[in-house]
């Protein structure tokens, strides 16, 4: 949680010196050593706070609180957030989106869920290729490598939260039905669906021909690509 007196200090018109608080939060920004996404009124959103609560499928660490305030994003929120959203696989920060974060945190709202369970945020270059070589639906130019995207799940009417997000047309919305999770990014305006039978059973738990119950992690996906692989291989001889 940020430091109490550190945001208070930043919420007034100005401090001792005469410097305007979003300038004093970006100097904190940059100190926190994480890249940070800005929009351009990134600073000059409307006066509510803003909050998140989040899961990670695959390391099973949360988030909950603000990550934002009328004065713009909170130092410490943001590195925490950085470390939540990394690239797990690789154990690697990447830099945290704003945009991105109001997106999701917009959607949530408009959809009265009370807290998303996040697959996938920022990959490295690495782990995005090993994954666009392996498994359908991966882009090789994806918006996860510049920390602009993030894969999301919800417990109810996640067909309704897709429909929701489309409408406000404020980047990218991926529909995955049958793996039951939907792409969210701060990128161009633009939709897709893929419903393969293959891609939702590398992502989703269960038996190779059973029905699916649980997300999977890249090593077990990679797993269950490697037993698909060789089950078609022996259906062929």
């Amino acid at each position: 949680m940020p430091d109490k007196l550190l945001i208070e200090q930043t919420q007034g018109q100005s401090d001792a010196r005469g410097n305007r608080p979003g300038m004093r939060r970006r100097d904190l920004l940059i100190a926190t050593g994480v890249s940070i996404l800005l929009s351009g009124n990134a600073f000059a959103r409307p006066a509510e706070q803003r909050r998140l609560t989040l899961k990670n499928t695959h390391t099973g660490e949360t988030f909950t609180g603000p990550y934002r305030d009328a004065t713009g994003p909170l130092p410490s929120a943001v590195s925490d957030l950085a470390v939540f959203l990394r690239d797990f696989h690789a154990d690697k920060t990447g830099p945290v989106d704003l945009a991105m974060l109001d997106f999701l945190a917009d959607v949530m709202a408009a959809t009265n869920q009370s807290h998303a369970t996040v697959l996938s945020a920022y990959r490295t270059k690495e782990t995005n290729e090993m994954l666009a070589a392996t498994t359908f639906g991966v882009a090789e130019h994806s918006q996860h490598i510049v920390g602009r995207a993030i894969d999301v799940t919800f417990d109810r009417d996640l067909g309704g939260v897709e429909k929701t997000a489309f409408a406000m047309r404020r980047g990218g919305v991926g529909w995955y039905p049958s793996s039951h999770f939907i792409h969210l990014d701060s990128g161009p305006t633009r939709s897709w669906e893929l419903d393969g039978s293959g891609f939702d059973r590398l992502l989703i738990g269960g038996s190779l021909n059973g029905p699916p119950r649980r997300i999977l992690t890249v090593r077990q996906r990679m797993a269950r690509l490697q037993a698909l692989a060789r089950r078609d291989m022996l259906l062929r001889k």
